[in-house]
């Protein structure tokens, strides 16, 4: 069952995908808050389908934790599920995310039309410096930063280092940093077809204020995130043999 249902979210999703792009094409050449009312109607149908088809919503806890000002928002990344709710996470956020993305048909478009920050790992410092320099013209727009520290999607467990990205936007944008921790994988696996019905934990933690040095900033973190991130996959799974789910 979750095979089929997996295999009917994925024919829906790209039908609305493709239907949706299709009829919006044109927005793309009005001003960036039409892109933005459109990026929300697909990210709404998009969850919808979920919902409907696979079983599969979610929750957001620790809400109060949100900066009243602009911040950075760390979030743990383990599923591509992560980046569609970051638009109903935050108003108008922008992402750090890979540069690969922006030549993606339609998508790629839509994604350069809402002032992301799409990233080049292979270029090392120098991907770092216009990182940096697009997320300030971005937060002199008054926009969040939301980015993974990871760098990359990882499985429920791992707990690789993080990439210096998060380090560097710290130091040059002295915003208070959000972690947020999750446990998506184990309902939409990285490079798996099922999706599985569920409810995912979204957990935003105490924010970690400006002015640390790096190493004590990469720590509180990393302590943070992945302490908070065990803790969900532990509760899911003993909510998991309550129900007898597999």
């Amino acid at each position: 069952m979750t095979w089929l249902r997996s295999l009917a979210f994925q024919a829906a999703f790209y039908a609305w995908t493709g239907g949706l792009g299709a009829l919006t094409l044109p927005v793309l050449l009005l001003p960036r808050s039409a892109v933005l009312v459109v990026a929300r109607l697909w990210i709404d149908g998009t969850f919808w389908l979920l919902a409907r088809i696979v079983g599969l919503t979610y929750e957001v806890r620790g809400r109060e934790h949100r900066v009243a000002g602009q911040a950075i928002y760390a979030l743990k990344h383990q599923s591509a599920w992560d980046t569609l709710v970051l638009m109903r996470l935050f108003r108008d956020p922008a992402i750090v995310m890979k540069g690969e993305l922006a030549w993606l048909p339609l998508v790629g478009w839509y994604l350069i039309r809402l002032g992301m920050i799409p990233i080049d790992r292979r270029a090392g410092a120098g991907a770092l410096r216009r990182m940096v320099r697009l997320a300030r013209t971005r937060v002199a727009q008054g926009r969040d930063v939301v980015v993974f520290p990871e760098g990359t999607r990882t499985a429920p467990g791992e707990a690789p280092p993080y990439r210096p990205g998060v380090a560097a936007l710290y130091a040059a944008l002295e915003l208070p940093v959000v972690p947020v921790a999750l446990d998506s994988g184990l309902y939409w696996a990285r490079r798996a077809f099922t999706r599985r019905p569920g409810r995912i934990a979204v957990a935003m933690l105490p924010p970690i204020p400006p002015g640390l040095d790096r190493a004590s900033f990469m720590d509180r973190l990393r302590e943070r995130i992945e302490t908070e991130a065990a803790r969900l996959h532990d509760e899911a799974g003993r909510d998991r043999g309550r129900s007898g789910t597999p």
